[in-house]
């Protein structure tokens, strides 16, 4: 698997060579008049910890964290042991989110219901509901 197999409702935002990665979901409705472009969800592929020191690389390890918006977070960041396995990955949840498998609503310690409601109907859990 690789970063070709997004969901199209993802796109590769930032791409280090061997290096860092974001993914952002639906650039184009997070775009401050659909919704609110700092609530945009992204996934950060990062080598070591993403509670380390900046500049500081701890051991071999990558991590994939889910953000709904810069400071709410999926509980669960996922480790893997190299870069491609964390592409897997970030790439298997990309597609769990945009396919509406995730249910991000206890993310929130302040529920946001109108905006939660809202990207229900985008990633098609309204549904479910």
């Amino acid at each position: 698997m690789s970063l070709s197999d997004l969901p199209e409702s993802w796109t590769v935002w930032n791409d280090e060579h061997e290096g860092r990665c974001v993914l952002a979901y639906r650039p184009d409705v997070f775009d401050a008049q659909a919704f609110p472009a700092p609530c945009m969800p992204t996934i950060s592929l990062t080598p070591g910890s993403p509670n380390r020191p900046p500049g500081e690389r701890s051991g071999e390890a990558w991590y994939v964290t889910f953000y709904l918006e810069p400071e709410v977070s999926l509980p669960g960041t996922r480790r893997f042991d190299s870069r491609e396995a964390a592409v897997d990955g970030a790439v298997d949840l990309a597609g769990e989110f945009a396919a509406g498998e995730i249910d991000y609503r206890d993310a929130y310690q302040v529920p946001r219901e109108v905006y939660l409601d809202r990207l229900d109907e985008l990633t098609g859990r309204d549904a479910e509901r």
